[in-house]
């Protein structure tokens, strides 16, 4: 496509009623104490560690972001967190909060608790938050952790991050495949990672919404063509943004597949 990103943003602007996902609580609390965690522990999670890494220098150093990754363990997070260099923002369970030493880690680090009855609106615009700070958000696509026995362990990822990449059409978001991840912390069996085997992580390249939609690769969808979507009747618009949701979804799987995820 010829037009700019200006353009783009300018015609997709008039779908916003469609889009728009409002943050819940406006953005979130500033976590010095999670800049001093960071500081003490991510060097010491990466020395106790094998790990491996590829592609850190695709790491947006500051801005909205969306770190994307596959799942497979509950050490996942903690991984992202000491390799990204950023303070990264995850929702979490109302479970983690109901122990008092464990919410006061929760909320030091600035983790987002999430109520286990609420809908996945209000759980996306908790999130939201994250992007309104222009801070860093990790989110598993998958929406939880692949229970598969066999390769290929990736799921098909949920729509979610597209519509929050859409929200937020400037934000970078970041595929990335952990391996190795559920033979150090395998679920329902290992009570403690093992930290002696061996991790690798690969971070892809990064790409905003506006930058996808307007790829011949990725939505290729021209300003005008966006403007003609935005005379249509309200379920067409609706069923038009969702094909891009999921075209969106399936390329960023393939990403992360692509980078090795198992």
């Amino acid at each position: 496509m010829n037009d700019s990103l200006d353009e783009i943003l300018e015609a997709w602007n008039t779908l916003e009623p469609h889009w728009k996902i409002t943050p819940r609580n406006g953005g979130i609390a500033p976590t010095p104490g999670y800049s001093f965690i960071r500081f003490i522990f991510s060097p010491i999670i990466r020395g106790l560690m094998r790990i491996k890494m590829s592609g850190s220098e695709r790491i947006p150093s500051r801005g909205a972001t969306i770190f994307a990754a596959n799942h497979l363990s509950h050490v996942d997070p903690i991984l992202v967190i000491a390799s990204s260099g950023r303070k990264v923002h995850y929702l979490a369970k109302d479970g983690h909060f109901k122990n008092f030493f464990l919410r006061k880690f929760m909320n030091l680090t600035g983790q987002i608790e999430t109520q286990r009855e609420e809908g996945g609106d209000l759980a996306l615009a908790s999130a939201a938050d994250v992007l309104e700070s222009n801070c860093a958000l990790g989110i598993f696509p998958e929406g939880t952790r692949s229970k598969k026995t066999e390769q290929p362990f990736l799921l098909p990822g949920k729509t979610g991050i597209a519509r929050l990449a859409a929200s937020f059409p400037h934000s970078n978001v970041v595929p990335i495949a952990l391996q190795g991840t559920r033979q150090m912390m395998a679920p329902q069996s290992d009570k403690l990672p093992k930290v002696w085997k061996p991790i690798k992580i690969n971070y892809g390249k990064k790409i905003s919404w506006l930058e996808w939609l307007s790829s011949s690769e990725g939505g290729d969808m021209s300003a005008e063509q966006i403007k003609v979507m935005a005379t249509l009747e309200k379920h067409e618009i609706k069923s038009s943004i969702a094909v891009l949701y999921r075209k969106f979804t399936d390329q960023l799987m393939a990403s992360i597949g692509e980078l090795g995820a198992p």
